[in-house]
Parts: C-alpha cells; sequence; structure tokens
C-alpha cells in the first residue's frame, strides 16, 4: 500500500507544480479559450492542462516504476503492456495536443484514436471474453480487435464530451479511477494499481486549477490522455488473473455518466439530423445550468451521481449473484433517476415536436400559397374584391376559417367572414388560431384558423401569416379602403426643425 500512496502523492505534486508551467505555455502559444458560443466562462482560460497531467503521470511512471522498486514487482507480461500503455497513450496526448494548438478534422481525430487502440489491442489489451453479470459468457472470437477499438475510442470521446464545466471531467475521472484502482487491488493486480493511483493523483494536484472558478481547462489533450488510460486499464485488471474474463458491467458502471451523457447526444443529433461530432449545449451538464442551477452545484450533483455508481461498480466487482443483480439494478436507476431530473425525455420530445412544426402541412401550404397571392390581390379591383380573394387563400392553405374584424369587444363588427364546410363539428377538431392587427392605428384585426394538434402557433406560420396580412394592408389601401387608412407622409427632418426655429423667433 505504501507504493501506491507514494504514487499517488508524486503524482499530484508532480501534475500540481506542472500545472502553473503549463498556464504559462499555453498563454505564450495562444492556446486559449474564448468566451462565446458554447462556453459559458466569461473571460479567456488557458486550455493545454492535460500538458501537466500526461507530466505528472510520466514523472511518477518513470520514477517509481523504472527506476524505483515497483517496476521490480512486474513480470516480463506486465512490463509488455505498460509499454504499449505508454506508446497508446503518448499517441492520444499528441493528438489531443495537436487539436488545441490547431483544429484537427473530426475523421483525422477517429483514425489516430483507432490507431492508438490498436496499439494497445497489439500489446494485450483486448476484449476476448466478456462476462455479462446475469447474462453470461460472451467470447468475442474475430471481434476481438473491433470490439476492443470500439471500448477504447468510445471512452475517450465520452470523456471529452464531458469536459464541459469546471472541474466536472477531473473530478468525473478522478472517482472512476479510484474505483479502478480499488477493484485492481482486492484482485491483486499491482500494474493497473499502480497506474491507477498515478493517474488519480496527477488529477487531483491538477483539480486545485481546475476546479470553479477554473484557472486553466484540460483541453483535448486532456481528455483523450485520461480517456485512453481509463479505458485500457478498465479491460486490463481481469486479463491479469487466471480467469481472462472481462466483466465489462463494472467500467461501464464507474464511467456512467459520460457514457450516458454521449449516448444521449447520439440519440439527440440523430433525431435533429445532424452530424453526430456536431457540437451542441444539450449535454447533461447543460440541462442542469438551463434548469437554474449554479455552475459549482451542477458539478457537485454529477460529483455525488458519479460516487454512487462508482460503489455500484465496486459492488458489480465483488458482490455474489443476487447482490450483482441489486446492484446492477442501482446503479440503472440512479442513471434513469438523472436523465428524469434534467428533464431529457421532455427534452427531446419538445425537440421533436419543434421539429415537427417546423415541417408542419400548413406551414408549407402557405409558403407555397404566398408566392401566389400578391398576383391574386394585384388582380382586385375594389375592396370587396381584395377580401374575397381571401376565400381563395383559405381554400388553398387549408384553413377553417380567416376573419377581417373590425373594433374590439361588443363593438366587434365581422367586415369578412370565410367558413369552412364543417367549421362547425366542434367536437372533431382541434383548432390553432392566430389574430393579427392589420395596420397601425387601424382598429381591425384578421383572425385565421386551421386544424392542429399543437396549441401554439409555429415561428414559421406567424411570419407567413404576417406576409399575408402585410399583402391585404397595402391592397386594401391601393383601393382606397377605409380598412387600412393611408399612413401619413413622414415630416422631412430640415423642414422641421426650420419651423421650430420659427415658432421660437
Amino acid at each position: 500500500m505504501q507504493t501506491y500512496v507514494a504514487s499517488f502523492v508524486v503524482a499530484a505534486i508532480a501534475a500540481a507544480v506542472a500545472t502553473p508551467l503549463a498556464r504559462r505555455v499555453a498563454f505564450r502559444f495562444k492556446v486559449v479559450s474564448t468566451p462565446g458560443g458554447r462556453h459559458i466562462h466569461g473571460q479567456v482560460i488557458p486550455r493545454l492542462g492535460g500538458l501537466a497531467i500526461f507530466a505528472g503521470a510520466m514523472v511518477t511512471i518513470l520514477g517509481t516504476v523504472v527506476l524505483g522498486p515497483v517496476g521490480e514487482l512486474f513480470d516480463a507480461e506486465a512490463r509488455w503492456r505498460g509499454l504499449g500503455l505508454l506508446i497508446g497513450s503518448a499517441v492520444m496526448f499528441a493528438l489531443g495536443a495537436a487539436d488545441d494548438f490547431k483544429s484537427v478534422r473530426a475523421l483525422h481525430k477517429l483514425l489516430v484514436q483507432i490507431l492508438a487502440a490498436s496499439i494497445a489491442w497489439s500489446f494485450g489489451f483486448r476484449i476476448d471474453v466478456v462476462d455479462l453479470p446475469l447474462l453470461g459468457t460472451f467470447s468475442m472470437g474475430v471481434f476481438s480487435l473491433p470490439i476492443t477499438v470500439f471500448w477504447i475510442v468510445g471512452i475517450v470521446n465520452a470523456v471529452n464530451l464531458i469536459d464541459g464545466l469546471d472541474g466536472l471531467a477531473a473530478g468525473v475521472v478522478f472517482f472512476a479511477g479510484v474505483t479502478n484502482f480499488v477493484v485492481a487491488y482486492l484482485q491483486g493486480t499491482t500494474f493497473v494499481a499502480v497506474v491507477m493511483a498515478t493517474m488519480a493523483g496527477s488529477v487531483l494536484g491538477f483539480l486545485f486549477f481546475n476546479f470553479n472558478p477554473a484557472r486553466i481547462f484540460m483541453g483535448d489533450s486532456g481528455s483523450y490522455f485520461l480517456g485512453f488510460v481509463l479505458a485500457v486499464c478498465s479491460i486490463a485488471g481481469p486479463l491479469q488473473k487466471a480467469s481472462a474474463a472481462v466483466s465489462i458491467a463494472v467500467p461501464i458502471a464507474a464511467l456512467g455518466v459520460p457514457i450516458i451523457d454521449t449516448l444521449l447526444a447520439m440519440v439527440r443529433r440523430f433525431l435533429e439530423r445532424r452530424p453526430l461530432f456536431a457540437p451542441d449545449r444539450g449535454h447533461i451538464h447543460h440541462r442542469l445550468l438551463d434548469m437554474g442551477i449554479t455552475h459549482r452545484r451542477a458539478v457537485l450533483i454529477i460529483y455525488g451521481v458519479t460516487v454512487a455508481l462508482c460503489i455500484g461498480a465496486i459492488a458489480i466487482a465483488f458482490g455474489r449473484n443476487w447482490e450483482v443483480g441489486a446492484a446492477v439494478l442501482a446503479v440503472s436507476a440512479v442513471l434513469f433517476g438523472l436523465i428524469r431530473f434534467i428533464g431529457y425525455f421532455e427534452y427531446l420530445a419538445v425537440a421533436a415536436r419543434q421539429k415537427k412544426r417546423i415541417n408542419s402541412r400548413h406551414v408549407e401550404w402557405l409558403r407555397k400559397v404566398v408566392m401566389r397571392l400578391p398576383a391574386r390581390f394585384g388582380a382586385a379591383r375594389t375592396e370587396s374584391e381584395v377580401l374575397s380573394t381571401l376565400a381563395w387563400l383559405a381554400v388553398e392553405a387549408r384553413f377553417e376559417s380567416i376573419e377581417v374584424v373590425q373594433g374590439s369587444g361588443a363593438t366587434r363588427t365581422a367586415m369578412f367572414t370565410f367558413r369552412g364546410a364543417d367549421y362547425g363539428d366542434m367536437e372533431k377538431r382541434d383548432v390553432t388560431a392566430s389574430e393579427l392587427p392589420l395596420a397601425p392605428g387601424a382598429n381591425v384585426s384578421v383572425y385565421f384558423s386551421w386544424r392542429s394538434e399543437f396549441g401554439d402557433v409555429p415561428p414559421q406560420m406567424d411570419i407567413l401569416l404576417q406576409l399575408v396580412v402585410d399583402e391585404l394592408s397595402a391592397h386594401l389601401r391601393r383601393v382606397g379602403s377605409m380598412l387600412s387608412p393611408v399612413e401619413p407622409e413622414p415630416v422631412e427632418t430640415s423642414v422641421a426643425v426650420a419651423e421650430m426655429k420659427t415658432v421660437r423667433l
């Protein structure tokens, strides 16, 4: 245990010392995050904290593992995997650093991530067998490589996606790392225990500068590196044992928040027909902020959920059959409760509803009719002919009714009324209505109604109706109708000023 504590402390101190240096480097090369867009911070923040995390971890590994007594505890197989971990994590860190300095295309990032994951697989970090609680054991066979690559790349991007609030990603990774350490320590997996203790210490040293209000962000260099180490070590522990079975439910539970956030992001972007890698403000932490929860409290809430999930992960790793089942149910209940708490199901329903309203049939019908409306109005020569054109509009755009009303309250007088054949069948129709003023100061309004399952008017429909009313008002004014009086001519500024001077004299 002293070795693990030493690794943790050395890594924490090294990262804490390296973080101010990383801030200077970030400012020197302008690797900063500016306010605006999806960013919620109000000032320029350096985003090269991954350099400090990587440096803290590497210094500790080289000092306590390669040169220190810990290396003597590793056999040849563990040393070989350690080399693969170092190479793969260095590739991931380099990719993230390149993206921090100069944005890298999504496809290129994905290809490099696949390369790093393939390196890890070639050094023995493989998912050959999956032992799922309550379901049994499944052999991957020829699918070992794609499943392993999918797992590593998925966790890397999950950690990257959750890095949206001060201290959020670092805290979640810290708790997940502690969970992996506990499982590895109790299983006697020295290699994973040392790496997890080192990573947790490095993250904690950085977290002193990253917690709200943050003075530095970890950036892609940090999230890619930490995500890779977590993903690789989460499938390395059981492989050190004779059973060679991977209980994939343990790392899934420990990393439940970033995993579920990634899955929800994929579903959300698919439903909204946007690229899967397109950034947005629909993540769990954004939803908490939109609910009015403060920045720090949102982070602490996710910390609490992560701790509960990590406890469940430990129970899954060491529980008996019924205990494992209970732990899985508890973890599922926590994740489901988080999703319900942030109103994510309602959010998707509202988004789908808005999307449907944008593409509603009435919007499309009216959009096509509006293009032909000026010619119809232009052919009218009297007020009656202009108003009669509204009947044609109602039929073409599938309106239930269109009314032009003068006055208000008890003095309202209908100047024009069109109603469909089944307008009086109130029980079988769900009507949406919109009333717009015809012209300023005219005390005349136009009332539209149409069948719709929505109680409110889509913004696109509102804009199109305003175009109709403006066109109607202009042609009523053209034919001399009193419903739309002629607007007074604007007074020239120079004339008005001259008159004011005359009065003063």
